[in-house]
């Protein structure tokens, strides 16, 4: 069960880190060469900003129930919109990467904050009696409803609902077993077709020049997730000048990992192939794909009216 307000949607969109690992920044829903069968949906998906600031209204929503339940509840947005743009698989933005390299400050920062996250103080500062009423109240306890769901490729996957957590997310996505169904099909979709997005010819030809690119510029490594882990190659508690000089390796490579993947057009050349995999799911996920996109255009539109964007 939920014990914070740092609600940032696994993987938002995940299911195993290596998979993650590979997300492209998004995609398009048809492929660019015409051999994936037409999608017969197009309903957009939320932009980083937009799922952002429905994250920020989910929690503005169980704050307000908590106060009601007599509980304090604190929202907290540590990050700015810059430093919460997902890093995906490819990222060529190189002013981003000049500014943050690789984003080891920003996960550091989320590392402070969620140590200094008052609602677990809160909590623990509580008797044993009002801890176990401000559980209930949060996420509804042990009398919370157990949903379940099917998970493509085989599988079911069970959470608890209830509280304000449940609260929430009901004013946002409306009906929660259809929202977990939604939910968990659309997060779950690339482990189908990540196999053969690895090997396709295209994106590997691509993947190939960006490494060719890298080993000019005086950084052979094979594939980006490959540079990106060698930045990681330091202690985990180091000095502040240790730490500066960490960055700065991670940043020389951040910016040349970016410059060459725009100068080989990898972002594109992967959205376009991962489009064309994942258009092939469309006869059986593709109307659940679209209600998913619909649920979350619509949790949007309510968002609006909560919160603020997030600069």
């Amino acid at each position: 069960m939920k014990r914070t307000a740092f609600r940032r949607r696994a993987a938002q969109l995940s299911a195993v880190a290596a998979v993650a690992a590979l997300a492209l920044t998004g995609c398009s829903r048809t492929s660019g060469d015409g051999s994936a069968p037409a999608a017969a949906h197009r309903v957009r998906d939320l932009t980083y900003a937009e799922d952002l600031r429905v994250s920020d209204a989910e929690q503005r929503l169980v704050a307000r129930c908590m106060a009601r339940h007599g509980f304090r509840y604190w929202t907290d947005r540590p990050l700015s919109l810059a430093e919460s743009r997902p890093l995906g698989y490819v990222q060529d933005d190189v002013r981003w990467a000049r500014t943050y390299g690789y984003g080891s400050r920003i996960t550091a920062k989320e590392d402070r904050a969620r140590l200094r996250n008052p609602n677990s103080a809160y909590r623990e500062g509580l008797t044993t009696t009002r801890k176990a009423a401000y559980d209930t109240a949060l996420d509804g306890g042990r009398q919370a409803e157990l949903l379940r769901t099917d998970v493509p490729g085989g599988g079911q996957v069970s959470k608890q609902t209830g509280g304000c957590d449940g609260e929430a997310e009901r004013r946002l996505y409306g009906d929660p077993q259809t929202w977990f169904r939604l939910d968990t099909t659309a997060s779950n979709l690339r482990p189908l077709y990540v196999g053969k997005l690895l090997h396709d010819q295209r994106f590997t030809a691509a993947v190939h020049a960006w490494s060719a690119c890298m080993k000019q510029a005086g950084h052979p490594y094979p594939d980006p997730d490959t540079a990106r882990r060698a930045t990681r190659e330091h202690p985990a508690v180091q000095t502040r000048a240790e730490e500066a000089r960490s960055f700065a390796a991670e940043t020389r490579i951040a910016v040349a990992d970016a410059t060459c993947a725009r100068e080989v057009s990898l972002k594109s050349v992967g959205q376009d192939r991962e489009a064309h995999w994942l258009a092939q799911l469309d006869g059986e996920y593709g109307a659940r794909l679209d209600a998913y996109r619909q649920v979350r255009l619509r949790a949007l539109e309510r968002a609006e009216r909560i919160v603020p964007a997030r600069t």
